[in-house]
């Protein structure tokens, strides 16, 4: 897996000051029911036991197991003033399956 960060995520990332216990994890919002959607987002949070981590220069970047299965073999986060941190790309399924007996 290769995450890469834009040089605006970047310079975000190293002027932002963060309490000690915090560290930036990327995150899988899942919703669904008859199909699913899911949006990734770049959240602020203790780290968790079982996150994988990965270094960017003197960034870490941490991922649960989750969210590490739905995430493409390459994931870029970019920043903008305008919508903050964006992850990879968030994606919509519509499939539904019925059982028919």
């Amino acid at each position: 897996m290769v995450i890469t960060l834009t040089k605006s995520a970047v310079n975000k990332l190293e002027t932002m000051k963060l309490k000690e216990d915090q560290s930036p994890r990327i995150d899988a919002n899942v919703a669904g029911g008859c199909g699913m959607s899911i949006k990734f987002m770049l959240v602020f949070e203790e780290p968790r036991r079982n996150d994988t981590f990965i270094e960017y220069g003197d960034i870490q970047i941490r991922i649960d197991r989750f969210t590490k299965r739905y995430l493409d073999e390459e994931t870029q986060i970019d920043y903008t003033e305008e919508h903050g941190f964006l992850v990879g790309e968030s994606f919509a399924s519509s499939a539904c399956s019925i059982e028919v007996d």
